[in-house]
């Protein structure tokens, strides 16, 4: 199974964009995207399911609908990063191999 890493740029209820330089990928796919809240105590990851609608030479866009998701693991992660907002320029996140 193909790992990659990206960072999130832009993120709502119901998806977001990662940016990263991971290609292999197709629309319509579905993908499993892990992350950890880096601030806190809990070193466990969590893990939501999206569908991807965009590809662009700059990262993904992910939508959740239609996936079966924890609607509280969408809503901490959206109230994680409100609260963390730090502009950032954009850097092209590497590819790892599993």
């Amino acid at each position: 199974m193909p790992v990659a890493t990206g960072q999130i740029r832009d993120a709502s209820k119901r998806g977001l964009f990662i940016a990263t330089d991971y290609t292999d990928v197709q629309l319509n796919q579905t993908v499993e995207l892990e992350f950890r809240f880096p601030d806190t105590q809990e070193k466990r990851f969590r893990r939501l399911k999206a569908h991807v609608v965009r590809k662009s030479d700059r990262g993904l866009g992910v939508d959740f609908e239609g996936v079966e998701n924890d609607s509280f693991t969408i809503s901490s992660l959206i109230n994680w990063l409100k609260n963390h907002h730090m502009p950032v320029n954009y850097f092209p996140a590497r590819r790892k191999q599993a």
